[in-house]
C-alpha cells in the first residue's frame, strides 16, 4: 500500500481499505526538532497550534551548534527520525531549523516521501520569481554558517543572498542559548529595526526569507514595514502540505 492510496475523499469513502499498522493517523507533515528548551510561541514550527492541520513531532538531541555546523556525528540519529517519521505514515518530513539543510540530501535518500528539511529550501523557487537583478535578505539565526557549501544542498548558492545575523541580537539570545524568558515585543521591534535598515543600505532587495524557525511569528510585523514578500518557514510548509493532501473543490459555474 503505498502512501497516496489511503487518501479518503466522497468518492472512496465507501470502498474497502487496508489498515495500515499504525496507533495514529491523519498527520500528513512529520517534523524533525531538536530538544531545546526556550518559549515556543504560536508560529513556531515546533509549537503544534501553529498548524491548521495535524503534525507529527520527531526529537533529536545534541547541541544547536553541531546542527550549525552540520557536524557528521549527528547525520544518523537524524535520518533515524526521518525513518521513523515514514513509518508512522506522514507523506512529507520537514526540519525545525533552517541548518539541517546540512542534511537534505542524506534524507532525502533514506525516506521514500518529500523531505524540505530547512526554509532555504524555498530560496530556487524565490529567486526564480524576482528579477535578476533583486536580491534576497536571509535572516538567520547563525549567519556565518550559510555558505555555498550548505546552499548547494538546497539547490542553490549566494548569489544574490544579503546574509543577515540576527544570532547575536540580545533580544534572541533566550532563543538562540535557551533561556526561560522572552521579551517578544522587544526581539519584533528589534528585528524590525533591522529589516528596515537592511531596506535603507541595499534598494535592491525584493524578497525576504526568515531561515530560523523561531522567526515566524514575526514575519507579519516585518512585511508591515518593509512592504515585502515574506518567506518562512511556514509557508514552506503550507506549500507541502498542500501538495500532499489535495482535496476536491466544490460549488458551482
Amino acid at each position: 500500500m503505498t502512501w497516496y492510496q489511503g487518501i479518503v475523499d466522497e468518492s472512496t469513502r465507501r470502498g474497502v481499505h487496508e489498515t495500515p499498522q499504525r496507533f495514529t493517523a491523519g498527520h500528513a507533515v512529520g517534523i524533525i526538532a531538536v530538544d531545546l528548551v526556550y518559549p515556543k510561541l504560536p508560529g513556531n514550527v515546533a509549537n503544534a497550534c501553529t498548524y491548521p492541520f495535524p503534525v507529527l513531532f520527531r526529537k533529536v538531541s545534541f547541541p544547536i551548534e553541531k546542527l550549525f555546523a552540520g557536524d557528521a556525528s549527528i547525520r544518523e540519529q537524524i535520518i533515524a527520525a526521518a525513518v521513523e517519521l515514514e513509518q508512522e505514515g506522514v507523506r512529507a518530513i520537514i526540519g525545525a531549523c533552517g541548518y539541517f539543510a546540512h542534511f537534505q540530501k542524506d534524507v532525502a535518500e533514506a525516506v521514500n516521501i518529500p523531505v524540505f528539511l530547512s526554509s532555504l529550501c524555498q530560496l530556487p523557487l524565490i529567486k526564480t520569481a524576482l528579477s535578476a537583478q533583486k536580491k534576497i535578505a536571509v535572516l538567520a539565526a547563525s549567519g556565518e554558517n550559510i555558505n555555498d557549501e550548505l546552499l548547494e544542498k538546497v539547490g542553490t548558492d549566494s548569489n544574490r543572498l544579503i546574509i543577515c545575523n540576527v544570532g547575536n541580537m540580545e533580544s534572541f539570545a533566550p532563543i538562540r542559548h535557551g533561556g526561560i524568558c522572552l521579551d517578544n515585543g522587544k526581539l519584533e521591534d528589534d528585528l524590525c529595526h533591522v529589516v528596515q535598515k537592511l531596506i535603507e543600505e541595499h534598494g535592491d532587495i525584493g524578497s525576504i526569507l526568515l531561515e530560523c524557525s523561531d522567526l515566524p511569528p514575526y514575519a507579519a510585523a516585518i512585511q508591515a514595514v518593509s512592504g515585502l514578500p515574506v518567506y518562512d518557514f511556514n509557508t514552506m510548509i503550507e506549500l507541502v502540505h498542500r501538495s500532499v493532501v489535495q482535496r476536491p473543490y466544490y460549488g458551482y459555474f
